[in-house]
């Protein structure tokens, strides 16, 4: 019998609503997000201390501007030269995998908690997850939304407000809602 965590980490149902253990982990995750923004704007030393302790992989510079939210952060990791305006979101109950040199605009969202269609199941309080991956020199515009399950290859520009339903492959410009591939670079 599978724990509730090892569910979510599996990308099965679970109910992450009553089990105590990642009600906790929540909790300190958000106690660390909520630190992390209050902290004093030009305190890097600091904010980079709680960023490397709400994320599960860093490498050594990036910056994220506050706001920042998270469910669990250990899995998120960011590559080298991440930059995130501010209002980043990232639900993560599964990997939130960024890239190298990984740019993203103000208000941003990445979602990888999903819930059942069925109204019945849904109202049960359970979820699933599925991981995102971000590539290489990636630039997302303000207001993107990404869902979960999608990847993102090498070399892509995601317009602003785009909503991110599918997979975009490398070397793409893509926009909308739905986003759309609309050229290759």
């Amino acid at each position: 019998m599978f724990t509730e965590k090892e569910k979510m980490l599996q990308g099965l149902l679970y109910d992450a609503n009553y089990d105590e253990s990642l009600k906790a982990e929540r909790i300190k995750c958000k106690v660390l997000c909520q630190k992390y923004n209050n902290l004093q704007y030009d305190n890097f030393e600091e904010k980079n201390s709680i960023l490397k302790q709400i994320l599960g992989k860093t490498k050594n510079s990036f910056l994220i501007e506050p706001n920042f939210y998270c469910d669990y952060g250990y899995n998120i990791e960011i590559g080298e030269n991440f930059y995130s305006n501010h209002n980043l979101v990232i639900l993560d109950p599964a990997k939130v995998i960024f890239g190298d040199n990984v740019f993203i605009g103000p208000n941003c969202g990445f979602y990888t908690a999903s819930h059942p269609l069925e109204a019945e199941e849904r109202n049960k309080g359970i979820e699933m997850a599925k991981p995102i991956k971000v590539g290489n020199n990636v630039w997302f515009g303000g207001n993107v939304t990404v869902l979960p399950g999608v990847t993102i290859g090498d070399n892509c520009v995601v317009g602003a407000g785009s909503v991110v339903v599918k997979d975009i492959p490398a070397n793409s410009v893509a926009v909308g809602n739905p986003c759309k591939l609309i050229r290759t670079i």
